[in-house]
């Protein structure tokens, strides 16, 4: 098979890193996936307009809106973690610094996903 790499990247040991195809399919379907969520959680909080903390509990404790919200916030952090992860490959270009904000980017989103699942989770059971 044939080298298909520059020769430059040839010297320099560099080349497919062979996640571009699985990177690309999994932002689209997150991006997929998130369609319907949204359209779900908009009509929730929509639906929940003038309600009070009591309605909210109780509307967050029903298994189907726990799970979906819950689905959309996964879906969402994941796809918003792969989004940020193109756009610092693409343009930070110090190996250091691109480094450093993708292991940011990969706690940020981490962190953001067990706070709200954390909530989310209290909010349901009641706490």
């Amino acid at each position: 098979m044939a080298d298909m790499r520059t020769p430059l990247n040839r010297v320099r040991g560099l080349g497919s890193a062979k996640e571009g195809t699985g990177h690309f399919w999994r932002i689209r379907l997150s991006a997929i996936a998130l369609v319907p969520l949204a359209l779900f959680m908009v009509g929730w909080v929509l639906s929940l307009r003038g309600a009070g903390y009591a309605e909210v509990r109780a509307s967050l404790s029903q298994p189907l809106v726990a799970l979906a919200a819950a689905a959309f916030i996964v879906a969402s952090l994941d796809h918003m973690r792969l989004g940020m992860q193109i756009i610092i490959e693409d343009y930070v270009h110090g190996e250091g610094s691109k480094l450093a904000l993708l292991i940011l980017n990969t706690f940020f989103s981490f962190a953001v996903g067990i706070a709200s699942l954390f909530a989310l989770l209290k909010l349901a059971f009641g706490g």
